[in-house]
C-alpha cells in the first residue's frame, strides 16, 4: 500500500481515538469562560447574533468535532453540510511540527494550507469582514467562521495539537527538515503523538478500558494495552484534574478557573497573526509535553481493515502526570481567555 494510502487508513482509524480533541468538559469550560468574559460587551452581542436560540461559546465548542461523526450522536444538517462542504474538516484541527521547532512557519514540516493556524485566521478574516477568495478559501459563512474559532481556539492550546514527534528506525527522536524525509521507511511521523503510547497504569481510567475494547485494531500481543499520548493530553489529564479538584461539571470547573485567570496576555498585535502566536507557545509546551520520554518498543498493529502500521511504546518520567496536568490547568484557563480576548479585538 502505498504511504498516502496507508496514512489515509490509520487517520480513520485514529480520528475514533481524537474525536474529542481536549475533552468534552475541557471545551466546554473554555467556552464557558469565554461566556462570562463577553458578557455586557459588543462581541457578545454579535456572537448572539450567529447562534441560534438556546446556544452560547459553551454548548457550540465541541461542535466540529461533533461534527467528525456520530460522537454527539446523529449529525445535524447544519454539520452534514459543513463536512461536505470541508472534506479535510479532520485536519483544521492540528499542525504537526516537529516539535524540536523554533516557531511556526508556514511551508514547513507538518503544516498544510489546512492545519488548525491557516484554518484559524481564515475564520478571524471572515469575522473581521475581510471575506475574498484568497482570504477565505473555504468559504466559511461568519457563523462557521465561529463554530471554528469557539472550538479550535482551545485545541491550539493543547500541546500535541501542535507540537509532533519524528522517530527514525532506530527508535530515536528526530526533526525532519523536509516533509519528503517523513516516508514512513527511515523517518515515522507519529502523528501527535497518537503513534506513541503509554502503559503507566496511573493514567488509567475505566473510560479507557471501555473505549479501547472498542478500538478496530488488534496488536500481535493482544493482552498489551496501552494509550495514545495523544489521548492522554486530550482527555486523561483533564478528568484528572476535574477529580483532582473534586469538580463534577464545567459549571463548577468554569467557575473554579475563573479564580485564577492569567493576569495578563502576551497575544498582541491584528487578530489575524494571534493563532500563529498561540502556536509558538504551544510549540514550547510540547517541548516539555515530550521531554525524556524514554521509548521502550514497537509493535506491529492491523486494521481490521487488514492496513498494517506500528506503534511506539513509550515509558513516562518521574511526576509527567502531575505536571501535564498542572500544564492542562494553565492551558484551559488561557484558552478561555484568548478566546474572550480574540471576540473583543475583532468587535471591539
Amino acid at each position: 500500500m502505498k504511504l498516502t494510502q496507508l496514512l489515509l487508513s490509520l487517520c480513520c482509524v485514529l480520528g475514533a481515538l481524537n474525536a474529542q480533541a481536549l475533552g468534552d468538559e475541557g471545551h466546554k469550560t473554555v467556552g464557558a469562560i469565554a461566556d462570562r468574559l463577553l458578557v455586557g460587551t459588543k462581541a457578545e452581542e454579535r456572537v448572539k447574533a450567529l447562534l441560534l436560540p438556546g446556544e452560547s461559546l459553551e454548548s457550540i465548542s465541541i461542535w466540529a468535532d461533533c461534527a467528525k461523526g456520530r460522537f454527539c450522536g446523529e449529525p445535524t444538517s447544519e454539520m452534514t453540510a459543513f463536512t461536505l462542504q470541508n472534506p479535510k474538516h479532520a485536519g483544521y484541527h492540528y499542525i504537526n511540527l516537529p516539535v524540536q521547532s523554533s516557531a511556526y512557519a508556514a511551508g514547513a514540516v507538518g503544516s498544510t494550507d489546512h492545519d488548525i493556524v491557516r484554518t484559524l485566521q481564515q475564520a478571524i478574516a471572515v469575522l473581521q469582514g475581510n471575506d475574498t477568495e484568497a482570504t477565505n478559501p473555504h468559504r466559511f459563512t461568519p457563523r462557521q467562521a465561529l463554530l471554528m474559532i469557539a472550538h479550535l481556539v482551545g485545541d491550539i492550546h493543547q500541546p500535541l495539537h501542535v507540537g509532533a514527534a519524528y522517530i527514525n528506525s532506530d527508535n530515536q527522536f528526530v526533526t525532519p527538515s523536509t516533509q519528503q524525509q517523513v516516508d514512513g521507511i527511515s523517518i515515522f511521523d507519529l502523528l501527535g503523538g497518537n503513534n506513541l503510547h503509554i502503559e503507566d497504569k496511573a493514567t488509567w481510567t475505566a473510560r479507557d478500558v471501555e473505549t479501547f475494547n472498542r478500538e478496530q485494531v488488534q496488536a500481535d500481543n493482544k493482552s498489551r494495552l496501552g494509550k495514545p499520548l495523544h489521548l492522554f493530553w486530550d482527555v486523561t489529564v483533564v478528568e484528572k484534574l476535574m477529580r483532582d479538584l473534586k469538580l463534577n461539571t464545567v459549571t463548577e470547573f468554569s467557575s473554579k478557573l475563573m479564580t485564577e485567570l492569567p493576569e495578563k496576555s502576551t497575544i498582541t498585535g491584528d487578530a489575524i497573526t494571534w493563532p500563529e502566536q498561540w502556536a509558538n507557545q504551544s510549540l514550547s509546551t510540547a517541548k516539555l509535553a515530550y521531554a525524556d520520554i524514554t521509548i521502550i518498543d514497537k509493535v506491529k498493529m492491523t486494521t481490521r481493515k487488514g492496513v498494517e502500521y506500528t506503534i511506539w511504546y513509550g515509558q513516562l518520567p518521574t511526576n509527567y502526570v502531575e505536571n501535564s496536568t498542572a500544564i492542562t490547568r494553565k492551558q484551559i484557563a488561557s484558552a478561555g481567555v484568548q478566546l474572550a480576548e480574540l471576540l473583543k479585538k475583532i468587535w471591539p
